[in-house]
């Protein structure tokens, strides 16, 4: 519900309350006596997917919105058409207006002070969730990651044309995940000083970071959905604090894991896990303003003032960080697209090899590619897939299989290895079952040579 608060001439007073009429709204006229110019106030209550329809209405009857126009919450209303007004707009769509699109993302945007006091607190919970390896504490550090502010408002700032809500929020954006990676450096800097994580632990052993060495398609998807989400949202009536969850999640788990494996000691990680969280961002960031645009937001040109000349240098290095973006945002698809495409040829191919009959016992699960610096190329360099069986039959040739298959294909001949995963199936028979035993195979795995 919303109660809307329009000041208008004295002789606007026909046009204006004729829209109102028309519209079957029930409103109250407030005539100031103190004032000498003969202003009305008009105000009156209405549904909240009813406030475009209305504020149209008014326009067309010549109200200018910039002399006063206020449009606050109300708990209830009771006129004589307010059922009839609620059963209209009931089942219709209407999205905030442009001024109630700006204070609802100014109102999610925190002062710079707390913003990065909560980044720091949810990276460092995040970090403790990775290293012990729990979900529930990794979920944790989202619900209080604030990322979701300064994400809708640079949308907001793109789409209406307010250059200095864009950049405002962009660089806190930026300075979100340093502060998210700097915060994971120390504090697993002192979780291994102090040995209370041994120093010689396996990262990629542990489920929460080997998911998160580098970007694929899904985390792609899940960027994209999140940012629109997040700005279908905010465009709405409906809160927005659940999506920020989905937003952090994306990006606050990633930037952990780049700081833990820069003190741990795995720069391939640091390298793709970095890049899953520049890539995350981005798509969070196209995918909210594509949404906003979709729901017919159009800038309306940036500020003039904002553009002056002679603020060179502040033209300058706005124009050196849009650089900088477009080559960071150049990379990380570029690198990103490659490494997609590269996942699925690969499973591509395993899939084909796995459809003979010899391997109508094994069911394949996933791959798992790590990369590596070879020749001062980012390339792959050892493929592990996970296949999973019934029975402890052995298959002797298969990793060799696969990785001629692999080279063949890509023109890339990195190690391969085969992961089997055992388990039981109960068979049932009469009254009684049984059960096979558990057994453990060790897999086995082709690696080419390495070269000095």
């Amino acid at each position: 519900m919303r109660l809307i608060h329009v000041v208008i001439p004295a002789e606007q007073r026909d046009p204006v309350l004729g829209a109102l009429d028309a519209k079957d709204i029930d409103y109250a006229v407030l005539d100031a006596e103190d004032r000498t110019d003969g202003d009305l106030l008009v105000e009156f209550p209405l549904p909240t997917d009813g406030v475009g329809d209305a504020m149209d209405a008014l326009r067309e009857a010549g109200v200018d919105e910039e002399r006063y126009t206020v449009i606050g919450n109300a708990e209830t209303a009771s006129t004589p058409n307010m059922e009839a007004l609620e059963n209209r707009y009931a089942d219709d769509f209407d999205p905030l207006t442009v001024r109630e699109l700006r204070s609802k993302a100014q109102d999610m945007a925190r002062d710079k002070t707390s913003f990065v006091w909560m980044i720091f607190l949810s990276a460092i919970i995040a970090t403790a969730g990775l290293l012990v390896d729990s979900p529930a504490v990794v979920v944790g550090s989202m619900v209080i990651a604030p990322f979701v502010g300064p994400v809708l408002t640079a949308a907001v700032g793109a789409v209406t044309g307010d250059r200095e809500m864009l950049r405002d929020s962009i660089w806190l954006q930026a300075v979100g995940i340093v502060v998210a990676i700097a915060s994971a450096v120390a504090f697993g800097y002192l979780l291994r000083t102090l040995s209370l994580v041994p120093p010689e632990l396996e990262i990629t052993a542990l489920g929460q970071i080997s998911s998160r060495v580098a970007p694929s398609l899904l985390t792609v998807v899940v960027g994209l959905a999140a940012g629109s989400a997040s700005a279908f949202g905010l465009s709405t009536k409906g809160p927005t604090s659940l999506i920020g969850v989905m937003i952090a999640a994306a990006l606050i788990p990633a930037a952990s894991a780049t700081g833990i494996a820069v003190v741990w000691g795995f720069p391939i990680i640091a390298v793709g896990s970095l890049l899953l969280l520049l890539t995350s961002i981005i798509g969070i960031n196209v995918a909210a303003f594509g949404t906003l645009w979709y729901l017919d937001y159009r800038p309306g040109g940036f500020d003039r003032k904002l553009w002056n000349p002679r603020e060179s240098t502040s033209t300058a290095l706005f124009a050196a960080s849009v650089l900088a973006l477009l080559l960071v945002v150049g990379g990380a698809a570029a690198a990103t697209y490659q490494q997609i495409t590269y996942e699925q040829t690969v499973n591509q191919e395993v899939a084909s090899v796995l459809d003979d009959q010899a391997y109508a016992n094994l069911t394949f699960v996933q791959t798992s590619i790590q990369y590596g610096f070879t020749a001062d190329l980012f390339e792959p360099e050892t493929i592990t897939v996970t296949i999973s069986r019934t029975s402890d039959r052995e298959y002797p040739e298969l990793a060799n299989r696969l990785q001629r298959r692999v080279a063949a294909e890509t023109g890339q001949n990195p190690a391969l290895r085969v992961r089997f995963v055992d388990y039981n199936v109960a068979e049932s028979s009469g009254s009684e079952a049984r059960v096979s035993p558990r057994f453990t195979r060790q897999s086995r795995s082709l690696r080419r040579p390495r070269t000095p």
